[in-house]
């Protein structure tokens, strides 16, 4: 199989984030050599707090500029709210890169493992959330934000959902869907939110019908968190607006074992963004306890990602090896703390390289 040399950025975030990319950075390199693939590039980039401190700013316009010109890049979880001011109170990081990019779709899988603790055992599903508008107020417009306060004592937020982004999230959904075992739900609030959550109802059915070989249902939010707990392992393909989607996403990969085990890809048609669903977890942040995983299965998610883009076999090979030795690592009894074992941010790190060398 032969591979073009990809370019990635790395930007390590706040918290954990300087712990579990570097993580996902070895990884992705021993991936990519036991595929047979050039060794990636990697552009390190600053953002987040150290980014403040040094630039004055989280997102240097800098570190925009070089995005542009890579292939996708790696982000670390960040702390905004432990920045200071004005900071603080400026649209956080991660928002910042999806608005700027218009990265609409964010795919958050959530797949338990034998022995890794999940509530729900044999959970395999994958919530695709529109990531662009919806109820949160930081991405639903194109200057400001969807939150005011005529006074003191009253705050008033807005919603949009429009057809264009539902038509380009829904389809992503299916072409997904059609991939993995053809089903796909619809989570929304249309018997409250009629115009809004109605639309994105609607409009989802209207493009169903591009897809006849992918069975369809709905449910309401509200339903839908309990069917996730009673009964994850049901579902295939979810498709919602963006804060549903992120409320869905972190139950998901609670119930699957663990929020440290649960991946996230953000992507438009040309730019990719491996993120963990997960936050920075200060409390743990320098204590090498951290659970890797989301970030090393974030990666694999970007390689995969750039294997469709580029028609690549070999990188998709080495997104293929990385959930192969993720999955052996875990079901070995190799586990951080969070998933009920005792190994430490760098012994679960070099289990899962050793196993990528096994292979």
């Amino acid at each position: 199989m032969t591979s073009k040399q990809y370019r990635l950025g790395v930007l390590h975030g706040d918290g954990i984030g300087p712990e579990i990319v570097p993580s996902s950075v070895d990884v992705l390199d021993a991936a990519m050599a036991a595929a047979g693939a050039p060794a990636i590039e990697w552009e390190v980039l600053p953002l987040g707090r150290s980014a403040i401190d040094s630039h004055g700013i989280a997102v240097p316009e800098s570190t925009l500029e070089a995005l542009e010109h890579v292939d996708g890049w790696l982000l670390g979880p960040h702390d905004s709210a432990s920045y200071p001011e004005p900071h603080k109170s400026m649209l956080n990081p991660s928002g910042t890169i999806r608005k700027h990019f218009g990265l609409f779709a964010n795919i958050r899988p959530a797949k338990s493992y034998e022995g890794g603790n999940a509530i729900v055992a044999d959970t395999d599903l994958v919530i695709v959330r529109e990531n662009t508008e919806g109820f949160y107020a930081d991405r639903n417009t194109y200057a400001g934000t969807g939150e005011f306060m005529p006074t003191p004592d009253v705050a008033i937020m807005h919603g949009i959902i429009t057809r264009q982004a539902t038509e380009r999230i829904a389809h992503e959904a299916f072409k997904l869907a059609r991939v993995r075992d053809k089903r796909l739900t619809i989570v929304h609030k249309a018997n409250v939110l009629k115009m809004t959550t109605g639309l994105f109802r609607d409009v989802t059915r209207e493009v169903a019908k591009q897809y006849p070989d992918v069975t369809v249902n709905d449910f309401h939010i509200d339903a839908a968190t309990v069917h996730l707990v009673r009964r994850a392992d049901k579902f295939d393909v979810i498709v919602t607006e963006n804060m549903f989607g992120d409320i869905l996403s972190d139950l998901a990969g609670e119930v699957a074992g663990s929020l440290g085990i649960a991946p996230s890809l953000n992507s438009s048609d040309t730019k990719a963004m491996a993120q963990a669903s997960h936050g920075s977890a200060p409390d743990i942040a320098g204590k090498n306890i951290a659970n890797p995983v989301a970030m090393i299965l974030s990666s694999a998610m970007l390689l995969r990602w750039l294997g469709a883009k580029f028609d690549d076999a070999a990188v998709l090979d080495a997104a293929d090896r990385v959930e192969a030795a993720v999955t052996r690592t875990i079901e070995s009894g190799v586990k951080t703390r969070d998933m009920a074992g005792s190994a430490d941010t760098t012994d679960f790190t070099a289990a899962v390289v050793a196993a990528l060398a096994a292979k």
